[in-house]
């Protein structure tokens, strides 16, 4: 018969106390660091709203501008902001002074611009796109039709874009002038960084 040679029962080994000092110099409590220095900061976030009302605070007693990168639109962003944004000028105009006119036409070329320039670099080419839509989706809704049914509202759509071309081009023209700037500008940055 074999005897096991083994005399310690299984598990981890246990550290006999250091001579002149007590058990409870030898074994740290949790309460207690390892290495006897300063307790480490733990990652773990505190239950609860305090902290999320702690940032808003900071944020509103600093006051100023927002840092950081602005905004972004996607693609689908750009053309929703885009078809909104001029409906609401129209309306305005509309609600205003009784027709589709310049107010409508300067709401246009603002909304295009902002769309020009919020939209993510991977979505470039939906503000120039965007705009034209949105023009003549609210031209459509907004423009009154001389004759009633299908053929009226087609028609009152083609004299409506005709009679804002100006408008439109413009408009579409500024988008397409910004994205191309922005287009150049991240080639020349990515070209200097490689």
């Amino acid at each position: 018969m074999e005897q096991s040679i083994r005399t310690q029962p299984p598990g981890p080994r246990r550290r006999p106390p250091a001579a002149g000092r007590g058990r409870e110099a030898a074994e740290p409590g949790p309460a207690a660091p390892r290495d006897g220095g300063a307790a480490r900061p733990t990652r773990l976030r505190p239950a609860g709203p305090a902290p999320l009302l702690a940032r808003l605070r900071r944020r509103v007693q600093a006051g100023g501008p927002r840092t950081g990168p602005p905004t972004r639109l996607t693609g689908i962003g750009t053309g929703v902001f885009a078809v909104l944004g001029t409906l609401a000028f129209g309306l305005l105009d509309q609600f205003l002074f009784g027709g589709l006119g310049t107010l409508f036409g300067l709401g246009f070329v603002l909304v295009c611009f902002q769309a020009a320039v919020r939209v993510r670099l991977a979505d470039l080419p939906a503000a120039p796109i965007s705009g034209p839509i949105a023009f003549a989706v609210t031209v459509g809704l907004l423009a009154p039709a001389q004759v009633p049914g299908v053929v009226g509202q087609v028609l009152a759509l083609c004299s409506g874009l005709a009679m804002r071309a100006g408008w439109l081009f413009g408009g579409t023209g500024l988008a397409a002038l910004i994205v191309v700037a922005r287009f150049v500008a991240q080639r020349r940055i990515r070209r200097n960084r490689g």
